[in-house]
């Protein structure tokens, strides 16, 4: 088989499952506005503490004015820009899922809803002065410009994407509320985790079903989006070294992801105890197998080299 003739297979079969998912679509949008919480992002935001900058005859912003230490205000940033780019996004999903019936329905509740994470998470930055807004809004213009572009995946690929991706973003906005050491960010982040983990499950629900229409090409999209797997901010300014800053702080890192992120939602797909794969899916199963094993073991080592790190600067502080 050609490369062509797999690519019309795989549309094919996305086409179908389009189709053949529209029911579970529809039940799980139902479920998701029942247990989902309405909000407003004013009320997590403590107006009081804000002032006015240079440009209305106030002062403008200065490092020390920031309450939080670097790490946080790096992790706080990257979550915010990552969050500006719903556009993108929503382009992304829209494409894939089409904006008719009830994956329409979901693409756009899905997308009202992450709104609000970026409108929380700039008006608490800038009434509290966590970060510089110049920079803030230097970074947001360069970001959203490049954009985001997921490549060619099929919806099937896009939603098995999203099931990690997530999780991985409810477990980095939790751990960046901690690491803040501030009570009300921790309640805002908080309160955006929980919807980025009902969006995990919506999704997570959707490719569970698509495992039992269609194993093996399930499985392969499981295995392409573990392996392949990056976060949406891939491309912000900076990210790989801000990223270097959050792993170090324990906020997001290599054994975070593998216990926390990718282990859980296999665990709920059954995949390593299930037995109506094919050729084609056992291959993909054991080929994931073999990358989460180095996985665990990468993320053992980042972890003893981190405490090393740790305990030398420790020793020096002491001495």
């Amino acid at each position: 088989m050609t490369a062509l003739e797999a690519r019309d297979t795989a549309e094919g079969v996305n086409a179908r499952l389009l189709h053949e998912l529209e029911p579970v679509v529809a039940e799980n949008l139902e479920r998701h506005l029942k247990v989902a919480k309405t909000w407003h992002p004013h009320d997590y935001v403590p107006w009081s503490r804000g002032r006015d900058f240079a440009f209305l005859g106030g002062e403008d912003w200065r490092p020390e004015d920031s309450p939080l230490d670097p790490a946080a205000q790096v992790a706080m940033t990257t979550n915010l820009l990552t969050e500006d780019n719903l556009p993108s996004y929503h382009r992304e999903i829209a494409t894939r899922f089409g904006r008719d019936g009830a994956w329409g329905e979901w693409v756009g509740r899905w997308t009202a809803e992450e709104g609000r994470h970026g409108i929380a998470l700039r008006d608490y930055l800038v009434v509290t002065r966590g970060v510089d807004p110049v920079e803030l809004e230097n970074l947001r213009m360069l970001h959203m410009s490049a954009g985001y572009d997921s490549g060619d995946k099929t919806a099937l690929e896009a939603v098995t994407y999203v099931s990690f991706q997530e999780l991985a973003t409810r477990v980095s906005h939790r751990n960046t509320g901690a690491a803040t050491g501030c009570p009300l960010a921790e309640q805002l982040l908080t309160r955006v985790a929980a919807d980025e983990n009902l969006h995990m499950v919506f999704y997570r629900n959707i490719v569970a079903a698509a495992l039992e229409i269609e194993p093996d090409a399930t499985m392969k999209a499981i295995r392409d989006e573990v392996v392949g797997f990056q976060m949406p901010g891939q491309g912000m300014p900076n990210f790989l070294r801000n990223s270097a800053t959050i792993a170090k702080a324990g906020i997001y890192d290599l054994r975070l992801h593998h216990d926390d992120v990718i282990a859980p939602v296999l665990r709920f797909w059954k995949i390593f105890s299930r037995e109506d794969f094919g050729p084609v899916g056992e291959q993909a199963r054991e080929e994931l197998s073999a990358f989460l094993s180095d996985l665990d073991e990468q993320a053992t080592r980042f972890v003893e080299k981190r405490e090393k790190q740790r305990e030398r600067a420790a020793a020096r502080a002491a001495g």
